[in-house]
C-alpha cells in the first residue's frame, strides 16, 4: 500500500517583499564594499507579482529581516537532537526558537560542594528525585517524591538546595555555561548536571531555597548520617509536571 504524501507538499510560499542593494563603484584593489557604501531599497510585491512601492528599507523591515536571519542561525542548534535513541529519562523536548529539554533523575547519592562559611561538609549525600528543565543558557530544577518515573500529574516540590530562585531557576553564580550549537542532547544533559553538581552552594535567594526545616541543618545532617533524603522535608509547589511542559 502506498502512502498519500500530498499534504507534505501543500505549503505555498508567496513573495511579498523584494530588496535591492546598491553600492558605490568598486574603488579598492580587492573589489570590496564597505558597509557605509551600501544603500538598500525595499519593494512590496503587488497582486500581479511585480515589485511596486519602492522605498528605502525601513527600521521595521530591518527588524523583520534580522529576525528571519537569526531564525536561520538558531536552526543550526542541535543540542536537542539525540546521538542515538532518546534516553529513557528524557520527559519532553521543545524544539521551538527558545528550545529546551526536560528530564528526570531518580534518588541518588552525589557529592555536593558548600562554601566553608556554611559549616556543611562537602561529602557524598543522598538527594531526592529531580526534574530538570534546561535551555542553552538557563536551568530550572524541581524535586519529586518517590523513585518512579514521573507522569504528567506528578506534583512538583521546591528543589531543596541553596542558590535557588522561587520559580525553580538555578543561580549558577560564576559558573561559565558553554553549550556549543553542535552539542547533542546526551552531552547537553550531562553538561548541565555537571555544571550543577560541581558548583558551590553558597546562599539563599528571596525564599527560593524552601524546605520544611532549616536548610543548613538539613544538609549538615545528611552529610553526617548519609541517610536517605527525608522527603517529608520537601515543600510542595502548586505545579504539576504537565504545567512546566
Amino acid at each position: 500500500m502506498t502512502a498519500n504524501i500530498t499534504n507534505n507538499f501543500s505549503h505555498t510560499y508567496t513573495p511579498f517583499k523584494a530588496l535591492l542593494i546598491y553600492a558605490k563603484s568598486k574603488t579598492d584593489e580587492d573589489n570590496h564594499y564597505g558597509t557605509d557604501e551600501v544603500y538598500v531599497e525595499s519593494y512590496d510585491i503587488g497582486k500581479s507579482g511585480r515589485p511596486v512601492n519602492a522605498h528605502p528599507l525601513s527600521a521595521k523591515e530591518s527588524i523583520l529581516l534580522g529576525d528571519i536571519l537569526k531564525s536561520g542561525q538558531d536552526a543550526q542548534n542541535t543540542f536537542l537532537k539525540c546521538r542515538g535513541i532518546i534516553p529513557p529519562n528524557v520527559l519532553a523536548i521543545n524544539t521551538e526558537k527558545e528550545g529546551y529539554a526536560v528530564w528526570y533523575t531518580p534518588p541518588m547519592e552525589r557529592q555536593l560542594f558548600f562554601i566553608e562559611s556554611l559549616g556543611i561538609p562537602s561529602v557524598p549525600v543522598k538527594i531526592p528525585a529531580m526534574i530538570w528543565k534546561a535551555g542553552r543558557e538557563s536551568l530550572h530544577l524541581f524535586a519529586v517524591k518517590g523513585s518512579r518515573k514521573p507522569n504528567l500529574q506528578s506534583l512538583l516540590h521546591h528543589a531543596p538546595y541553596f542558590n535557588m530562585h522561587p520559580d525553580g531557576r538555578v543561580c549558577m553564580g560564576s559558573v561559565r555555561i558553554n553549550i556549543e550549537p553542535d552539542t547533542c542532547l546526551e552531552d547537553f544533559i550531562s553538561l548541565w548536571e555537571r555544571y550543577f553538581f560541581n558548583s558551590y552552594f553558597s546562599h539563599t535567594i528571596d525564599g527560593g531555597s524552601k524546605v520544611a526545616v532549616n536548610i543548613v541543618q538539613l544538609w549538615q545532617e545528611q552529610g553526617r548520617t548519609g541517610q536517605k533524603f527525608p522527603e517529608n522535608h520537601l515543600v510542595k509547589i502548586n505545579l504539576t509536571l504537565q504545567r512546566i511542559l
